[in-house]
Parts: structure tokens; sequence; C-alpha cells
């Protein structure tokens, strides 16, 4: 008989298969996203309910198999019940997943992306911390542990490093005042908003979710997200259309410079 092997991970998704089976997409540690059978997950009477359910985090124990594996034990240490039980809470939950799914790869240990997953569910449990600004360290995190994310730290035009006030998504950073003002469609930049990205950016993962922000300046990192994303990820993202209908959060914000 095989043997098994233990995976720590988060289900991402779930889908039945069959009368009482369901297949899930794990994100794990040890071996990125996975695809795995759960039988009987559907059986009134399983311990593996809600271990194939989304949000649930633990240690996986699965036979690997050619194309996918099979769970035969798990132990749940954190179903993120809360989330699973807001609506408003579950649309980040789900778009963050979905995310985590769409840059998540096969046989790549995903050691950082699932503890940035983690935390920032996590974070969507804090009443203390604003869910739109959560969205957006998550989105810009997610970047840059995948090497996409923006210059914020020098003029892509120049060089300096100094007086970066301006914001442009096709070089795919900041210019500085001289550059900005002579390339179109480049965004003027706050700096309160400059410093909120260089610190997402270099920021370990545990220190991610330690810091409040003016409308101001959430709004122009979102303003900034929204297009820097839509302009280099070819994309849509299902759960990302119901969040934004839930988020109600407007543009209008992109003007306020600190």
């Amino acid at each position: 008989m095989a043997q098994t092997i233990t995976l720590t991970g988060m289900a991402l998704s779930a889908a039945p298969v069959g009368e009482y089976d369901k297949r899930i997409v794990l994100l794990t540690k040890e071996r990125g996203k996975v695809s795995a059978f759960v039988r009987g997950a559907r059986r009134p009477n399983s311990q593996l309910i809600a271990a194939s359910s989304p949000f649930s985090f633990g240690k996986f124990e699965a036979y690997e198999g050619r194309n996918s594996y099979t769970v035969v034990k798990a132990e749940i240490s954190n179903y993120f019940r809360e989330l699973a039980c807001d609506v408003e809470l579950a649309c980040y939950g789900f778009y963050f997943m979905e995310l985590a799914d769409y840059y998540a790869r096969e046989n790549l240990e995903a050691v950082h992306m699932l503890k940035l997953l983690y935390q920032s569910l996590r974070a969507l449990e804090s009443p203390s911390l604003d869910n739109r600004l959560i969205r957006r360290i998550f989105e810009l995190k997610m970047l840059v542990l995948n090497g996409e994310y923006p210059n914020v730290f020098t003029c892509l035009k120049c060089g300096k490093e100094e007086g970066l006030s301006y914001f442009h998504v096709k070089s795919g950073g900041t210019l500085c005042e001289g550059c900005g003002r002579q390339a179109a469609q480049a965004r003027r930049l706050g700096k309160s908003t400059l410093y909120t990205l260089q610190y997402i950016i270099t920021a370990k993962i545990e220190k991610l979710y330690t810091f409040k922000v003016s409308e101001a300046v959430l709004g122009e990192v979102a303003q900034i997200m929204d297009e820097y994303i839509g302009f280099y990820m070819d994309k849509e993202f299902h759960s990302l259309q119901v969040l934004q209908e839930n988020e109600g959060f407007a543009s209008k914000f992109w003007a306020g410079k600190d």
C-alpha cells in the first residue's frame, strides 16, 4: 500500500464529485497548489465534512496519485468560521483565495503565500482593522511574492530616489516631479501614499496589518492597485465582482493629497 504524506495547507475551493465525494484545491506549504479527492465527504456522518470546506486550515494526510491526491485524514486547526458566517467577510475571503489560486503553482513550495493568506484571513476577523485596507495590502503583497509589484523606490525615467510625486501605470511605478509632469496619464502621488506602498512592499508578512491610513490615502492606494492590476493582469475574478458590489468604495478620494 502506498505511503501517505502530510501536507500543511488551506482548502481554497471545493466542488461535489459523484454522489458523496468532493474535489478540493489545497494551497500547501510543501507542494504549492494541489488537487485532492475527499471520499465520502458529503455523507452526513463523514469526519471530513469540515476539512473539505473552504477556509479550513491544518494538516491533511493524503495518498499521492498520478494526477491528484486523496485525503484520508485531516487535523484542522482553524476553520475561520467568522468569515464563513459573515457575507461581507466571506466576499473578501473568497477573493483572497481566488487570487492565491491564480498565482499558486503545483510542486512549488508556497510557504510565504500560505502565510500571507492565513495572516490576511486572520486580519479580516479583527473588528479594529479596515477590510478595504486589508484587501489592498493583500493584493500588493501577493504581487511582491510573485515578482510583479510596481517600483515605488526610484524614478523609472531618470533613476532619482527623491521627489517621487507621480505614479505611472504603464511605466510600472513612480516618477519624480520633473519626469512626472512630462508623462501622459501620470497621477499625482501623496507622500503618505508613497510611504504606505513602500512599507507594504518591504514589511515582513507578520507586520503587514499593524497600521491604519486616512480615507484619502486609502483612496489613492485603491486607485493605484485597481489600475495596476487591471493593466498587468489578464484575469477576471468572479469573487471580486461580488466584493466590489459590497464594498461600495468610491474613487473620489483619489484627489486627496496628504
